[in-house]
């Protein structure tokens, strides 16, 4: 798993790819082939299948509810973040062993 951001040429040119608009960087997008990308609520519980455990027993569970419940969940906590998670003025970043 790889990460890119939106705006960056290189996930301008993923979300291309699978059809999508270049200029939408209004969600989280999961790309998994050229031709194949997840959005909003299924593209997280699909990241989480590559976690450690419990999460992709979690994301599975995710996945069986209907996808318009799944993004209206998204959408509350996207629209919350801060309420629910605080607000930080730097970004953590990790340490190598959490890399490998």
């Amino acid at each position: 798993v790889r990460f890119a951001a939106l705006q960056s040429d290189v996930g301008r040119a993923l979300l291309r790819n699978c059809g999508r608009s270049a200029d939408d960087i209004s969600s989280i997008v999961f790309v998994v082939s050229p031709t194949r990308a997840y959005v909003k609520s299924e593209a997280v519980l699909r990241i989480a299948e590559y976690m450690k455990p419990p999460l992709p027993t979690l994301g599975g569970i995710g996945l069986m509810f209907p996808t318009p419940l799944g993004d209206f969940v998204y959408d509350l906590v996207a629209d919350n973040r801060y309420n629910i998670l605080g607000v930080r003025d730097e970004c953590r970043l990790g340490r190598d062993d959490e890399f490998k």
